[in-house]
């Protein structure tokens, strides 16, 4: 592999059928900070790519005008990331330095994110920037109501764009904010229509590159957001804090727990092992920052559902909070289970 690409970022699509994936990316392809970008898709019949930016095609190679490279998954995502790669290394295909990966509108994102979170071979090359969810303002609410894969997509998503607003009534729009915002409290919700599409805001999100100067933990974490969701049910005892945010018939709950006391290596060990067996895919999405005995700087754990990223460790803590911090989003799962896993770390 190459030695000198490494950290490519790459942003992942996703959004439900007619919820405007098409549009977004056949605008962002005609943009100038586009390019140098490769796109990745499940099938290219069915992005609305502009005729006029196709400059030549190359098996499943289409090149673009505008610098930037389309190509179809092969066999899967993970041989299609490094088949680029390699013809980038031969000079078969033109420079990337960004890959944005769109996803059917059925689709469960969970497998590209556990395939980036997981494989060793694309972390020597590729960093994740973001999740970016595309929800139509017209039909979310019945989209929500009856497709699972709809929630994820919101769940799971960095910065969501509710689409379509210009043809949503104001108070339609209003209580899908509000569904979103108790799914997903962290994610920024972004209103937007066809000639109001906020493009710049959607790359360099940087959400999970701890080792990056410019990553912001808290801003990651985003707890704040957690507990502006719920003031009302905010308690607080002398260990833990916890914060729900409860549900709208999604069997979504999420939420925040805190500690001050230092945690083992061998606790958090077996905490992660026992969210991986107990929860399975009922864990949507878990993020923290761990005080570790003995660690001069935090931990940094990333999983969704089953799967966790390879943990990372920050040589020092970014600001004076030095407690435990993590935040949950499940499904079919009450906040009480998971803070019972949780007393196992903070009692030891």
């Amino acid at each position: 592999m190459s030695q000198f690409l490494t950290n490519i970022p790459v942003s992942v699509i996703t959004g439900f059928l007619g919820s405007g994936k098409t549009t977004l990316l056949s605008a962002l392809l005609k943009q100038e900070f586009m390019t140098n970008t490769a796109v990745i898709i499940n099938e290219f019949g069915e992005v609305g790519i502009d005729h006029n930016l196709v400059e030549t095609t190359d098996e499943n190679i289409v090149e673009l005008q505008n610098g930037c490279i389309c190509c179809t998954i092969q066999e899967d995502l993970k041989s299609t990331l490094l088949d680029l790669m390699k013809k980038l290394e031969r000079k078969t295909i033109p420079y990337f330095d960004r890959v944005i990966i769109e996803t059917t509108g059925l689709a469960d994102p969970v497998p590209i994110i556990h395939t980036l979170m997981t494989s060793l071979d694309l972390h020597r090359i590729y960093a994740i920037d973001g999740i970016i969810t595309l929800v139509d303002a017209v039909n979310a609410e019945n989209t929500y109501n009856n497709h699972k894969e709809a929630i994820k997509q919101t769940a799971l998503a960095d910065k969501i764009i509710l689409s379509k607003t210009d043809l949503s009534e104001s108070s339609n729009t209003n209580s899908i904010k509000n569904r979103i915002k108790k799914i997903n409290p962290k994610a920024n919700i972004i209103e937007s229509n066809k000639k109001n599409l906020p493009l710049t805001e959607l790359i360099g999100l940087n959400d999970y590159d701890p080792l990056n100067n410019s990553w912001d933990s808290r801003k990651w974490l985003a707890i704040e957001k957690y507990n502006e969701t719920n003031n009302k049910n905010t308690h607080h005892n002398h260990e833990h804090e916890h914060h729900d945010i409860n549900r709208h018939g999604d069997n979504i709950e999420s939420f925040s727990l805190v500690t001050n006391k230092q945690i083992s290596m061998t606790t958090f060990n077996f905490f992660v092992e026992l969210l991986s067996s107990q929860m399975g895919a009922k864990l949507l999405r878990l993020k923290g920052i761990i005080n570790i005995k003995g660690k001069d700087g935090p931990a940094i754990i990333h999983g969704v559902q089953h799967i966790f990223h390879p943990v990372k460790w920050l040589k020092e803590w970014p600001d004076k909070d030095k407690s435990t911090r993590m935040v949950f989003i499940t499904r079919d799962v009450k906040k009480s289970i998971i803070e019972d896993f949780f007393k196992i770390i903070g009692e030891n």
